[in-house]
């Protein structure tokens, strides 16, 4: 597993791919999570191979690439038809991750119907990136406050994303794993015992804001990892270990703290910072 940066998770916006992988290069990442669709404007303008030299001359990997396709949209078709060209530079680059969020409940629609619906969405996609050889993660969301009673409860754990991704019945869906929708869910470190490496397409990790009780979280005020000690990031990170996780894991930690700061470089310092206590705290190289 390696350090990922993601730019828009720590609060910078408006960096081009190059400078987000200088950035990444300069303060101890080694991968980078990244937009396909920037990276397909610059393999149009020059070609793959310019988008491919970007990351080796950098010495960055790969990351994972945010899902394109608007699923949730009621033309999300016409994104669909997109994919492919998308699928297709992640494979000739060698960018095989790319994932989305699962919304954990549904003012619309009840569960039966619900699902039918996101797994008709999902299976399209998948199908798509199997073709490119392209591995499609899902991330189920935990926070109760996002379960309210006036609407219908649907997957917002573990087992029921596992569940999901088997149904699409394309051999290349997982899971994006945050390690903060894993303790806001109600899971733990021992769930881990369920999966394997080929069921984590790649991971996020924070942490939490101290006294709180599960009701209370707040999906978008998380902390940086190991910054509170709330979340059990020292099993976590072991898990993955033990499961010879062999993808990246990217900090998320929708953190006030970090935003604030108004230096791109000071963000993704102080961020790489705590990345280096989880990985002391995982008895990581």
């Amino acid at each position: 597993m390696y350090k990922t940066l993601s730019p828009g998770a720590i609060g910078i916006r408006g960096l081009s791919l190059a400078e987000s992988l200088n950035l990444a290069k300069e303060t101890g990442f080694a991968g980078l999570d990244f937009s396909i669709a920037e990276a397909a404007a610059l393999a149009e303008a020059r070609d793959a191979g310019y988008v491919r030299a970007l990351f080796e001359e950098a010495g960055i990997k790969y990351g994972a690439w945010g899902m394109p396709v608007r699923w949730q949209h009621p033309d999300w078709r016409d994104d669909l038809a997109a994919l492919p060209a998308y699928a297709a530079l992640g494979a000739e680059i060698g960018a095989l991750r790319t994932s989305t969020w699962c919304p954990p409940s549904s003012s619309e629609r009840a569960f039966d119907e619900n699902y039918a619906w996101h797994l008709e969405r999902f299976k399209a996609i998948a199908e798509v990136c199997a073709d490119h050889g392209v591995r499609f993660g899902i991330e189920f969301i935990g926070p109760q406050s996002l379960r309210p009673a006036d609407q219908h409860d649907f997957i917002y754990d573990m087992d029921g994303m596992l569940e999901l991704a088997a149904a699409c019945g394309t051999g290349n869906v997982g899971l994006l794993l945050d390690a903060w929708h894993l303790y806001t869910s109600g899971g733990a470190v021992a769930d881990m015992d369920k999966i394997s490496n080929a069921d984590i397409v790649n991971v996020h990790v924070n942490d939490a804001p101290t006294g709180l009780s599960m009701a209370e979280y707040n999906d978008h005020d998380r902390r940086l990892p190991t910054e509170t000690g709330v979340l059990p990031l020292e099993g976590f990170m072991k898990k993955l270990a033990a499961l010879s996780y062999d993808g990246p894991v990217t900090p998320e930690p929708f953190s006030k703290r970090v935003n604030a700061l108004d230096d791109p470089r000071a963000a993704a310092e102080l961020t790489a910072e705590y990345m280096a206590r989880l990985w002391a705290l995982g008895g990581l190289a």
